[in-house]
């Protein structure tokens, strides 16, 4: 029996029809390979509603590329025979169709690219590996940018990438507005009366219930809510999710994409991240889309910059410094960290208002904003002194848009400066002030943010500043510190000592299981460790 053309594997966060690896395809003798297996649903404990997102858009994707003709091998977790990898399915699949070559894109993850060079070595079979051109910038050109670099710095990469795209430039090549970041601009605290709009939100069909069902039995044991499930699952909804952002959202999300506020979850965000990352929404096309919406008048400079900046800078700028760095990246830890992460970061029992906010929303949304993760779980692994490596495990199981590529430099670089300043010229460190300044979760809490020692205090002031005490030899030469350097110099010593005196009996009563304040009652709490149980 003679076998197929070519068999084209697309990955869970491959899912656009453009693929480079779909490009070409035979719909009369290749075969399209897709497959849930537990050794990406479960190397971590990943977020049930991630789960469900990506199984549930999988099987959408799959449906409709059989819609147009294209034989497509869709292998579910529960099939049987499953193998439960990667590795074991396209053997599997390669068993069945006998195909003459092998076509993949290129992957997110380290380990997954490792595993493709492998399959070029062992299969016996042609095995293309395509550029994933879905992004603005590719491995190889971010490498020649960082070439000669002491320094990598975003600004200069950003602007690079503004001029070779042509993005937010005046006729001449000039920044729009006489300059190329408006972040300055783009602190506000959200103010009393203003309401930002609801989230779009879609009511599962057939086949998501199903998903829903598969999810609820093997992986209720992982940490978050996998109820009410709302995310889209196509990209005709994740589109209009985005559209509804530019309608609705766009026009604020500038002036307040920095701040936090109790019960407003996504504030004016576009909570786009998720389908950007798993393929459903074209990051090009939505930049070119904001950049038309500042150009017709309906949205302001700083906010269309810095969404911008957000996708043409920052995600290709994490994702430049993945492929750049590793495997070494991952094992990056400067500062020298290594308390086990707090078990509340599991349970949401901290005691701390802003934490327990944004614990408590990861638990049900499987999402949070960047400065509710930079500045309250991040800053708070920062100063705690928490393992990089745990941090990381722990972004990477939580959140719906977590893939390696992504995620690890914004923990290792931008949360825990674990990399020694490569990505971010300064640790993201701060006391209970910014927290109380970018919201009102200060206002709730039965900590005193104004307190640094006693009854009460704010466990973020006094880590913080045993943070910078302990890290001096570190830190104190780095140019961007040197004012809180001059502020420990000037501090009475016997504050100092006080406040240091707290943190050591916080990292006690953490390294014995205790919580800062009697927990609430509910469940019982997981365990200390690193996922929880099953």
């Amino acid at each position: 029996m003679a076998g197929i053309g070519t068999l084209r594997l697309v990955l869970g966060d491959q899912l656009t029809p453009s693929l480079a690896s779909l490009r070409g395809l035979d719909r009369d003798c290749d075969v399209v390979l897709m497959a849930e297996v537990m050794q990406e649903a479960g190397y971590v404990p990943h977020h049930p509603k991630k789960i469900a997102l990506l199984f549930s858009a999988m099987r959408h994707f799959a449906g409709e590329l059989a819609g147009t003709g294209v034989h497509v091998d869709y292998v579910r977790l529960d099939a049987d025979g499953n193998s439960g990898s990667l590795d074991g399915e396209l053997r599997r699949a390669i068993d069945r169709h006998r195909p003459r070559r092998i076509e993949l894109t290129f992957p997110g993850e380290w380990r997954v690219l490792e595993m493709m060079r492998a399959w070029q070595a062992e299969l016996g079979l042609p095995v293309e590996i395509r550029e994933d051109d879905r992004f603005f910038c590719t491995p190889a050109r971010f490498r020649a940018h960082a070439d000669g670099r002491r320094q990598l710095r975003l600004e200069f990469f950003y602007r690079e990438m503004r001029r070779t795209h042509g993005v937010l430039l005046t006729p001449d090549g000039e920044p729009e507005g006489g300059q190329w970041n408006y972040d300055a601009d783009n602190r506000k605290a959200l103010p009393q009366g203003l309401s930002p709009p609801p989230r779009l939100r879609f009511l599962p069909d057939h086949i998501t219930r199903d998903v829903l069902a598969l999810v609820r039995r093997r992986f209720s044991h992982h940490f978050g809510d996998l109820e009410p499930f709302g995310f889209a699952v196509t990209a005709a909804q994740a589109d209009a999710v985005f559209q509804h952002f530019l309608r609705h959202g766009l026009a604020r999300f500038g002036d307040y994409q920095d701040a936090m506020a109790e019960g407003e979850e996504t504030l004016f965000h576009a909570v786009i991240s998720p389908y950007l990352n798993c393929g459903l929404l074209d990051a090009k096309a939505v930049v070119r889309a904001v950049e038309a919406e500042y150009r017709a008048g309906r949205a302001p400079l700083n906010a269309a910059e810095g969404f911008i900046r957000q996708i043409l800078g920052w995600r290709e700028y994490v994702r430049g410094i993945y492929w750049l760095k590793m495997p070494d990246y991952a094992r990056s830890n400067h500062l020298d960290s290594h308390r086990p992460l707090p078990d509340f970061y599991w349970t949401g029992r901290s005691g701390m208002g802003c934490l327990d906010a944004v614990i408590g929303q990861t638990r049900r949304e499987a999402y949070a904003h960047h400065i509710q993760r930079l500045m309250v779980t991040g800053n708070f692994a920062l100063i705690y002194g928490a393992d990089p490596a745990a941090v990381a495990h722990w972004y990477l199981a939580v959140y719906a848009d977590a893939y390696e590529w992504v995620e690890l430099p914004n923990v290792h670089g931008m949360v825990m400066h674990a990399d020694g300043g490569l990505l971010g010229s300064k640790p993201y460190a701060a006391s209970g002030k910014y927290i109380d300044r970018m919201s009102d979760h200060c206002r709730h809490c039965r900590f005193d943010v104004t307190r640094s020692t006693g009854d009460g205090a704010c466990p973020f002031n006094f880590l913080y500043w045993d943070f910078i005490a302990r890290n001096r030899g570190r830190l104190a030469g780095n140019p961007r510190m040197a004012m809180v350097y001059k502020t420990l110099e000037r501090m009475d010593g016997e504050k100092l000592a006080a406040m240091r005196a707290e943190a050591a009996r916080f990292f006690t009563a953490q390294a014995a299981g205790a919580e800062p304040v009697p927990p609430p009652s509910g469940p019982p709490q997981l365990s200390l460790g690193l996922e929880p149980p099953s």
